[in-house]
């Protein structure tokens, strides 16, 4: 049969150990890529969600803007409309005493 010298075992050992080796860090690499493949999934689906908060946020503000455009715009008619009405009222072209015109703007500010 077959001789067997401790040169001959001590290869086989090694053989051995490396391929355990192999298969346990193959095995680790295995799970780590099946992890960060978990992972990136996660990652994208938040991304997602924020990208749409986003273009919400971005709507609703546009909204805003649009709103508060129309608003000024509403307001400056109003303005002419009241100085249109007071241009010809005779109340509204009389001179006010200074101290009552004073009163009037620190009530405005």
């Amino acid at each position: 049969m077959f001789k067997l010298s401790k040169v001959n075992i001590a290869s086989i050992a090694l053989i051995i150990i490396g391929f355990a080796f192999t298969v346990y860090f193959g095995y680790n690499n295995y799970q780590e890529k099946k992890q960060l493949q978990k992972d990136k999934a996660e990652l994208s689906k938040e991304i997602e969600q924020l990208e749409q908060n986003i273009a919400k946020n971005n709507q609703i503000i546009a909204q805003r803007e649009q709103e508060k455009a129309q608003d000024a715009m509403s307001i400056k008619q109003l303005q002419e409309q009241i100085k249109d009405a007071l241009k010809n009222n005779q109340c509204a072209n009389d001179f006010m005493p200074s101290n009552i015109s004073d009163w009037m703007r620190s009530g405005k500010n």
